[in-house]
């Protein structure tokens, strides 16, 4: 078992994967949260998660697909995405424990992708992108739409990707991040500030785990 902010190496099939651990003190599930393409672990929405939810019982397992632990500036194809993902599964569900597969932006498309196969309780998907910005007609509505188990969507109001009016009707559910774009950032003349953001999302994640039949 790691011990609480414990940084474990997982070797897969490209790359080393890395899995930190911020851990719940009775944790009941795991909710494992891979980031998107353009950035790591260190994202507001993960970090808030990992900040909040272990006091609730949920432990918090961070994962840093292998292109992003070796340094490398573009992430690779999603088939590569879903493998580094689907080899960290043993780590995170390694504790007998219900386990959500979560992620930001492309790390959503992997839990949506990968979540019913791996037997996941529930996916998270954060700043799901729904399309790519100004090009609706490209949408991914298919992977969200055939996840197979319980999700919830996290988006900010103003997502380029795909703003929560966009997304299309189906089994899911939707919080949406007034004012926030891909990352949930706020403008500052917004009538909401940055921690009430935040705490949009966790107060969302947390309540909708909540309500998951994990036993």
């Amino acid at each position: 078992m790691s011990a609480a902010g414990e940084r474990v190496s997982v070797a897969t099939d490209v790359g080393e994967a890395r899995v930190t651990w911020v851990r719940a003190e009775v944790p009941r599930v795991v909710l494992a949260l891979g980031h998107g393409a353009g950035g790591g672990i260190e994202a507001r929405d993960l970090v808030a998660l990992a900040g909040v939810l272990p006091g609730a019982g949920v432990s918090v397992a961070l994962v840093e697909q292998p292109w992003r632990v070796a340094g490398k500036k573009v992430a690779p194809a999603p088939k590569t995405l879903d493998k580094g993902w689907e080899a960290v599964w043993g780590e995170v569900a390694g504790e007998g424990l219900p386990v959500v597969a979560g992620g930001r932006s492309a790390g959503a498309r992997v839990a949506c992708r990968t979540g019913a196969e791996l037997g996941a309780a529930g996916v998270l998907a954060l700043s799901f992108p729904l399309h790519p910005p100004g090009k609706p007609e490209r949408s991914r509505a298919g992977e969200l739409l055939g996840t197979g188990v319980p999700t919830l969507v996290v988006q900010g109001g103003r997502d380029p990707f795909g703003r929560p009016e966009e997304f299309p009707g189906g089994s899911y559910e939707l919080a949406e991040v007034a004012y926030g774009d891909h990352g949930f950032a706020v403008p500052k003349k917004a009538p909401v500030g940055q921690e009430e953001a935040l705490e949009v999302i966790t107060d969302a994640v947390g309540a909708w785990i909540e309500r998951l039949p994990v036993g």
